[in-house]
């Protein structure tokens, strides 16, 4: 079993930050690249950002220059700092993860349940 377990959201005024992490768990051989998305009710989901096993890294357009993706593989744990927040960046942001886990062997893309993040203006 795998498992993704996000935290670090919470309640923040437009232009402060939060750090949010995303721990992945279990059986797992190696990870190919993990990554935020965002939900917001009445909206689709959306990507926040990518990055890979290599530290290549892809972000959505609306959030370049204000997040940050970061990843440490030995602990399997993808990082999101997001600065200068804005009352439209409020959504649950989930991580997920592109990965093999082990026994037995096979592909996956896994996701977490969530972490709530509210920007008041």
């Amino acid at each position: 079993q795998v498992q993704l377990v996000e935290s670090g959201g919470g309640l923040v005024q437009a232009g402060g930050s939060l750090k949010l992490s995303c721990t992945a768990s279990g059986s797992i051989s190696s990870i190919n690249k993990m990554g935020w998305f965002r939900q917001a009710p009445g909206r689709q989901r959306e990507l926040v950002a990518t990055i890979t096993g290599a530290q290549d890294t892809v972000y959505g357009d609306y959030v370049k220059d204000r997040f940050t993706i970061s990843m440490n593989a030995a602990k399997n744990t993808v990082y999101l700092q997001m600065n200068s927040l804005k009352p439209d960046d409020t959504a649950t942001y989930l991580c997920n993860a592109d990965l093999w886990a082990s026994d037995p062997r096979r592909w996956g893309l896994y996701w977490g349940r969530g972490t709530q993040v509210t920007v008041s203006s």
